[in-house]
């Protein structure tokens, strides 16, 4: 739509962003830093988007924590391994950028006196078998933080599924430590540091977060020491166009009526996917994957991509998600299976009581082989030994599913795989050769089916105690069946942008003063994920190419038309 005469803006700024995850978040901060003023505004009543829910972990090669670590690599081995995960999909201008331009976002959080982060050192890359993956891991994380150092913001961060029982903080290396406390000594001692945490924090009366939440409590105190606006409940109602088709701000609505606030330098789309809006799930997803098991913001619903749309943007991998395992909690929620799929003791079957993929391969990998074989639901089974060594969806070692997870059909338990397979309606004889020739692998350390443990990913959550970290005998009763759910992080498909995260048409031209990030853009990493972090690696780096060249390119020099 057109604006009209100057007046009718009711604020003004140089840049605005709308979203407050991680790339929101980077982006404003990148705008201070070049000199614009910046306003933030976000849709939900707390801030940190789908950022906050998460693990946190950051995929930028070449980081200053890296580097500072001695783990630096050349860009040409980085741009091979994208190459390899991409295939062509991806233009090479944006992966050239990502690739330049992340260390310098991170050098320039890093300047903030709040913004800092460690090494997950061995968390492998996805793929470190091909070529310019890395062994020992590209990800880092956010150092925790006490989130009391917010004041009054403290009550308005979005929370995560990482802080544990008695105020218990851990982070992506503890939670490995510590779901080997029933094998090793280092999980033992994870114990024992847990402890120790949970006693610090009664008697210190701190407030610890990690992961995800302490990223975004981090950049939310940057932008305060920025003095850069953040609106809550303030959604996005709309784009202002000016007759040239230049987008020069927004409408948003704030406290009950509309607020028309002026871009002059841009605005930046970073709403997420659309993870919580079936209608679209049903319209772009695959059969199978539209039913709704997100563990993404539930404020994620295309707002920016359907904004875009409307003024003619081009979309791209609108059929394909950042898919992870997951299952239902009795109370609601979804829980992501990412290290119980190294379970030793363990197969994943489809209906037919086969297994079709490496269960502990990379969980979008994992996803799209369960789709494209129509494997939907699976079924996760394990004997007495898996529940008694192992966490699974959040339940400690030795103790039993709670009651509803039986009651709602995601949990079997039976004496014997025959009468499992029975309980879960798949061929007896089929799941019962199926688990012993897995037994057989497990006898001799080697998957010859699927390669399982073959890869340093594989092997990470793995129990290092045994020949394979990936492979034991199901030979324990009781025997265990729980429903696998096609999940997701978040939808992968978006606006199409350039290099410098400007939004384009479907011809290929500029919507000029319009710009994207994150879920809200079409993936960098393509149907494929680079490693621990690769959402919100992209989504940061972007963020702060778009701010850089908006910095540089005002795009509503006067009063629009």
């Amino acid at each position: 739509m057109s604006a009209g005469a100057q007046e009718t803006w009711d604020e003004e700024f140089d840049f605005v962003v709308v979203g407050s995850g991680g790339g929101g978040m980077t982006a404003a901060l990148t705008a201070a830093d070049s000199g614009l003023s910046a306003l933030v505004v976000e849709k939900g009543a707390k801030y940190g988007g789908t950022t906050a829910i998460s693990g946190g972990g950051i995929w930028i090669p070449n980081n200053p924590t890296l580097r500072a670590a001695g783990h630096d690599d050349s860009p040409a081995s980085v741009r091979r391994y994208l190459d390899r995960l991409t295939e062509g999909r991806v233009p090479d201008a944006r992966l050239d950028a990502y690739v330049a331009q992340g260390p310098a976002a991170m050098e320039l959080l890093g300047r903030s006196r709040w913004m800092r982060f460690f090494w997950v050192k061995g968390y492998a890359d996805y793929h470190p078998e091909y070529d310019g993956g890395r062994p020992l891991g590209r990800s880092v994380e956010a150092l925790p933080f006490d989130t009391r150092e917010l004041g009054e913001d403290e009550k308005y961060q979005r929370p995560n599924s990482l802080k544990g029982p008695l105020g218990l903080w851990i982070t992506a290396k503890d939670y490995r430590d510590l779901a080997m406390v029933k094998r090793t000594w280092r999980g033992r001692w994870a114990s024992v540091v847990a402890a120790w945490r949970v006693s610090s924090n009664t008697v210190r009366r701190r407030h610890m977060a990690t992961g995800g939440r302490a990223l975004v409590a981090r950049m939310r105190m940057a932008l305060k020491d920025a003095g850069t606006p953040l609106w809550l409940r303030s959604p996005m109602t709309g784009l202002v166009v000016g007759a040239d088709g230049t987008v020069s701000g927004v409408t948003v609505e704030r406290d009950g009526r509309t607020v028309r606030v002026r871009a002059r330098h841009g605005v930046l789309l970073a709403t997420g996917g659309f993870d919580h809006n079936q209608e679209m799930r049903e319209k772009y997803l695959p059969k199978g994957g539209r039913g709704n098991h997100s563990a993404g913001a539930v404020e994620n619903v295309g707002d920016g991509i359907t904004a875009g749309q409307a003024l003619g943007a081009a979309l791209d991998f609108m059929d394909d998600a950042w898919w992870m395992p997951s299952v239902r909690h009795p109370a609601g929620p979804v829980i992501p299976l990412v290290s119980e799929r190294c379970i030793p003791p363990s197969v994943i079957v489809s209906g037919n009581g086969r297994r079709f993929t490496n269960e502990s391969s990379p969980y979008v990998n994992f996803v799209h082989d369960q789709l494209d074989g129509g494997h939907v639901p699976a079924w996760f089974v394990m004997d007495a030994k898996a529940r008694a060594r192992y966490p699974f969806a959040q339940v400690l070692p030795g103790m039993p599913f709670p009651e509803g997870f039986y009651e709602n059909g995601t949990v079997h338990r039976a004496d014997s795989i025959d009468e499992l397979a029975r309980a879960i309606g798949v061929p007896a004889d089929v799941l019962g050769d199926t688990v012993r020739r897995f037994n057989g692998f497990a006898r001799t350390g080697k998957d010859t089916d699927f390669g399982r443990g073959d890869s340093a990913y594989d092997r990470y959550y793995g129990d290092p105690t045994l020949k394979n970290p990936n492979l034991d005998v199901i030979d324990k009763a009781p025997y265990y069946a729980v429903r696998i759910e096609v999940g997701d992080l978040g939808t992968k498909g978006g606006l199409v942008c350039d290099e410098h995260s400007r939004v384009l048409r479907e011809d290929g031209s500029v919507i000029t003063g319009l710009y994207a990030t994150g879920n809200t853009s079409a993936s960098v990493m393509g149907g494929e994920y680079a490693g621990p972090g690769a959402t919100i690696g992209p989504s940061i780096v972007f963020g702060h190419i778009a701010a850089r060249h908006a910095a540089t390119a005002r795009t509503d020099p006067g009063d629009p038309a």
